[in-house]
């Protein structure tokens, strides 16, 4: 039964996560509301592990979900549930694109999806700052990962400030560098 619940959690959430694997954040909440997979509080750290691994955050995170609800069988279950729905479309849509590229509906319907995208994406990074930076027992903003999120977001915007001049664009820092400082800051503040 766990696998069949796992594959039906996954492939809503794969149907319904447009835009990305951090759109899957609201649909992971409710997981967590419902079962007792992972908690809000792992939640978290399959946040930062997914994000620190190769390979699609959705995925990882859906992997990891599985793992931690019935072993391997139930990582590879929840994987394949979240996927599905995308190969299914992709397949669907790569039947009638040619013959409905120019058309005004398709055109539109990706335009309406967009924002919509985007809208998925930011109540998923509010969901990560309000899990990371307020204490939920009492409400109160925590200082540290604040502290935390100032100064990697302040690292990240003048790294891309050293893409634009053109004298010091041979020094733009590599992604990898901002990984690898956030996870000093995380394990030296936390």
């Amino acid at each position: 039964m766990i696998y069949i619940n796992l594959f039906i959690e996954f492939f809503k959430t794969g149907l319904f996560a447009i835009g990305g694997g951090l759109a899957t954040l609201p649909f992971l909440h409710e997981i967590a509301d419902k079962y007792d997979w992972f908690t809000q509080s792992e939640l978290i750290d399959m946040v930062a592990v997914s994000e620190s691994t190769p390979g699609p955050l959705g995925v990882n995170m859906a992997a990891y979900a599985g793992f931690n609800a019935a072993g391997v069988w139930g990582s590879i279950v929840a994987v394949t549930a979240l996927v599905s729905p995308s190969m299914i479309i992709i397949l669907i849509i790569s039947r009638f694109l040619k013959r409905f590229g120019e058309s005004r509906i398709v055109s539109g319907t990706f335009k309406v999806l967009r924002p919509a995208a985007a809208g998925l994406i930011l109540a998923a990074a509010l969901s990560i700052i309000t899990l990371t930076v307020f204490n939920t027992e009492t409400r109160r903003i925590l200082p540290i990962p604040l502290i935390l999120y100032a100064i990697l977001t302040t690292l990240c915007f003048l790294g891309e400030q050293l893409h634009k001049l053109p004298k010091l664009r041979k020094l733009r820092p590599h992604p990898v560098l901002f990984i690898a400082v956030g996870a000093v800051l995380g394990i030296a503040l936390l």
